[in-house]
């Protein structure tokens, strides 16, 4: 069966370009898994600090909940107003995009950690730092994990923008072929950009599963 000429010309331009579409792909993924760290030390912590607290946990949630209400193309812009082209503000930009569902499942999952199950670790002597990292986190984990996941799904889609700066990542070849439609190769550099990011996400979010499989007991996912 005959390849068609749209496909063809798709897979003639990835081979002629192979060298641009792995560097520019490697760079999607050590920025989203750069931002992801960071977001989630962070996110993280902000949940562990403010969780017992309504007052505090809501300002941490709100907070972090105003960093989605900016569009991406003007919090860069910001950025880089301030800090100049590159890769720190993207980084910077992404992070505070990951933050809520980091911050807002932490809060969520170390909240419906079971009494019971709390007073049984008092009773044991644990301390509350013990208490913390022995029992509260580990029995958190499963909705941690949940949220981390979606944090990574969202920062790989807006990790895009990160060419508007001149960053890095697939999002070059999706503004360099908007940029040129109508010419030879414009469509194919959109489709390697959307495809790529497509396929960075999936092998993100099949990672996470791996370690959700690994790191969650058979118990607490039973």
């Amino acid at each position: 069966m005959p390849v068609p000429p749209l496909a063809s010309s798709f897979f003639t331009y990835v081979g002629d370009n192979s060298d641009s579409v792995l560097r520019l792909a490697w760079g999607h993924v050590w920025v989203v898994a750069l931002s992801i760290g960071i977001a989630v030390v962070i996110g993280v912590l902000l949940g562990v600090l403010t969780y017992r607290s309504p007052l505090a946990s809501s300002i941490a949630l709100t907070v972090s909940g105003l960093f989605l209400t900016f569009p991406s193309f003007a919090l860069l812009g910001i950025l880089l107003a301030i800090l100049g082209l590159g890769v720190t503000p993207v980084v910077i930009a992404l992070v505070l995009y990951a933050l809520l569902p980091i911050v807002s499942n932490t809060i969520t999952g170390l909240r419906e950690v079971d009494a019971v199950v709390l007073d049984s670790a008092r009773g044991l002597g644990m301390s509350p730092v013990g208490r913390l990292i022995r029992v509260e986190l580990p029995i958190a984990w499963p909705v941690i994990l949940a949220g981390l996941r979606t944090a990574t799904q969202l920062v790989v889609g807006i990790a895009a923008i990160a060419a508007y700066v001149n960053g890095p990542g697939l999002g070059r070849f999706i503004f360099s072929g908007l940029s040129q439609l109508g010419g030879a190769n414009a469509t194919n550099q959109v489709v390697v950009g959307t495809l790529g990011i497509i396929i960075i996400a999936l092998v993100f979010d099949l990672l996470l599963s791996v370690v959700g499989r690994l790191t969650i007991s058979k118990g607490i996912r039973a």
